[in-house]
C-alpha cells in the first residue's frame, strides 16, 4: 500500500524485453537504501517487486499485463519515473490510500501555467469517470492529486511548485501518457451499493 507522495524522481537505466515480459533497471538512490529482494516499489504508480539491488539501482520484472495496462511499456533508457516505497503502518497518510494497481492510462490534454502552479487537464477512460468527483482523489503516475473538475471524459488537477519540480508531471507535455488509479474507497462503495441493490431486488422478487 502506498500514499501517492512521491519520494524520489528516478531514472530508467535499461529495459530488456524478453518475449511477453521485460526487466526494468531503475536508478533511485533513496528508495534503494533499504530495498531488498521481494520488496515493493511503486514506479509511476505501478507496484513492482524488487528482484535485485545493486548500488543505487534495482531491477524489477514487468509482465505483458503490466506493460499493456500501464504506460511502462512506452518508457526507455533515460526516462524519469516517480518512485515511492510502501507506507509503514506507523507513517502519516499524507496523500490517500494507493494500491499501485493501475486502472487505466490517460493522456495529457493541456497545461495552463499560472503564477506559481499549473492546471493540467487529462483524458479519462470512460470506465473510470464514475469514480471521480470534484475535490476527490486520483492517482496520476503514482502522485496523489485532488481533482479540480471531473468530467465525463477528462479531469483537471492543479500542480503546486513542489509537484512540478519533484515529479514527472513537471515535465509531461500534451500527448504524453499517464497511469491512473481511482480512489479504492470509491470502488468499495460501488461494490457495496451494487451488492445491496441486487439483494433488495432478489428479496422483492415474488418468484
Amino acid at each position: 500500500m502506498f500514499t501517492g507522495i512521491v519520494e524520489e524522481l528516478g531514472e530508467i537505466v535499461a529495459i530488456e524485453h524478453d518475449g511477453d515480459s521485460a526487466v526494468l533497471t531503475i536508478r533511485g538512490p533513496l528508495v534503494t537504501r533499504d530495498a531488498v529482494h521481494g520488496a515493493s516499489i511503486a514506479v509511476n504508480g505501478v507496484c513492482l517487486t524488487v528482484v535485485d539491488v545493486r548500488g543505487d539501482t534495482f531491477t524489477a520484472d514487468a509482465i505483458r499485463e503490466t506493460l499493456d495496462r500501464s504506460s511502462l511499456g512506452a518508457l526507455g533508457a533515460g526516462s524519469r519515473v516517480n518512485l515511492e516505497r510502501p507506507v509503514r503502518l506507523s507513517d502519516r497518510l499524507g496523500g490517500h490510500l494507493v494500491q499501485g494497481h493501475v486502472d487505466g492510462v490517460g493522456e495529457i490534454i493541456s497545461r495552463e501555467p499560472g503564477e506559481r502552479w499549473d492546471v493540467v487537464t487529462i483524458s479519462l477512460p470512460a470506465h473510470l469517470s464514475r469514480y471521480l468527483v470534484d475535490k476527490g482523489s486520483i492517482t496520476v503516475d503514482g502522485i496523489s492529486l485532488t481533482v479540480v473538475e471531473a468530467g465525463a471524459d477528462r479531469f483537471s488537477v492543479a500542480l503546486i511548485p513542489t509537484t512540478l519540480s519533484l515529479t514527472t508531471l513537471g515535465r509531461k507535455e500534451p500527448g504524453d501518457p499517464v497511469n491512473l488509479e481511482a480512489d479504492v474507497v470509491a470502488k468499495y462503495v460501488e461494490r457495496l451499493i451494487g451488492d445491496r441493490a441486487v439483494g433488495e431486488r432478489l428479496a422483492g422478487d415474488p418468484t
